[in-house]
């Protein structure tokens, strides 16, 4: 198991207990997605066995395994303003140049080239390479119109960035305070019918997309594929979709479509085993390429590229998104990963050049 089940009843309490006198009052919890505003933190687990029991949670899962789920009270239709009408007030993001990261361009480039070595000598087939950027946010992050507001920094992300999977998760008293525009589903359930829909293959045009990107995706069709077959009936696992293009705000992405009807005993907690991480950001064969990713990545990826999203427990459905194109709130930090893929094919400076192109516009959305 990925999870000891245990509720986290000391944060619970703190969700719940008013303000002393003359202290500022926290805004209140939230979850923003899929259409629905979710409010009034009810309980907090690492349990995945939580997502079946009933109610309407929120869901963290952390590209090394670390879940949490936060059960809400109230579920209402989402504002017509979106996360505009949550924000404390305008965004205040970090200085564009005070950026840095877990690998810089030197680092990155030879973690590639040892990438390739590593194909070479029959170890693995493709190894999806991150790196964590940081920045700090103004002074006053948690204050109200201050930079720390999950919300300011989503509404800006809504206008400029716009994705089927946007996240806005603001519950610090589990320490989650999220604004993710994924354009990627890693699962979503609806009773028996799961659905993920992994991307590889990234470009600015249609024209920059080639063999490779077509060969990384296959690769990883494949191998989420075997994912969904260890909790499928048999013969369930199909792919209706086979390296669509897909267009996105800058650059253009080839996805795929891979579907399959679980077993009867299946439910969130074997499905997160069996699937998590997200092929389309470790790699193949997966135990291999988590291997080489330890060795490389010198911080851990947390909430980037892990699953976040929302459970309707009642209703049978729900949906995670591949945790990029995300930002996460951790201190007086903003957080940002971004990767590209490394096969055989790949030009470790072209690797890196991706890195930065889907990083370079959300960042500068985020950058004062």
């Amino acid at each position: 198991m990925i999870v000891v089940s245990r509720t986290n009843m000391g944060a619970l309490d703190r969700a719940v207990r008013p303000a002393r006198a003359g202290q500022p009052r926290r805004p209140p919890s939230y979850l923003l997605a899929g259409g629905r505003l979710a409010t009034g933190v009810l309980e907090i687990s690492d349990d995945p066995a939580v997502l079946e029991r009933g109610g309407f949670w929120a869901v963290v899962l952390d590209f090394e395994g670390s879940l949490c789920c936060v059960r809400f009270a109230d579920v209402r239709p989402a504002p017509a303003a979106g996360a505009a009408a949550l924000r404390r007030g305008p965004w205040r993001g970090p200085p564009a140049g005070s950026w840095t990261t877990s690998l810089d361009r030197d680092a990155y480039v030879a973690g590639a080239r040892a990438i390739r070595a590593r194909i070479a000598a029959g170890d693995v087939y493709e190894v999806n390479l991150c790196r964590v950027m940081s920045a700090p946010l103004p002074v006053r992050a948690g204050g109200p119109g201050s930079g720390g507001d999950p919300a300011a920094l989503a509404a800006v992300l809504a206008t400029g960035n716009p994705a089927p999977y946007a996240v806005v998760l603001d519950v610090a008293e589990a320490g989650l305070r999220i604004a993710g525009a994924s354009p990627e589903l890693f699962l979503e359930r609806d009773g028996d019918v799961v659905r993920s829909g992994p991307i590889k293959g990234t470009g600015r045009t249609v024209r920059d997309l080639g063999e490779k990107d077509v060969a990384e995706n296959i690769m990883i069709v494949d191998l989420v594929r075997n994912d969904l077959g260890r909790v499928a009936r048999a013969g369930s696992v199909t792919v209706p979709a086979l390296c669509a293009v897909e267009h996105h705000p800058g650059l253009v992405h080839l996805v795929s479509t891979v579907r399959a009807r679980l077993r009867p005993t299946v439910g969130w907690p074997e499905l997160i085993e069996a699937a998590n991480p997200a092929g389309s950001v470790s790699g193949a064969p997966k135990v291999s390429a988590l291997q080489i990713i330890r060795e490389l990545e010198p911080v851990p990826r947390g909430p980037y590229c892990g699953g976040i999203g929302w459970v309707d427990a009642d209703r049978g459905h729900g949906w995670l998104s591949v945790g990029i194109r995300t930002f996460w709130f951790v201190d007086d930090q903003l957080r940002f990963g971004t990767g590209a893929a490394v096969t055989w094919g790949s030009d470790p400076e072209g690797e890196w050049r991706e890195t930065e192109l889907k990083a370079a516009r959300l960042v500068g959305l985020a950058s004062s």
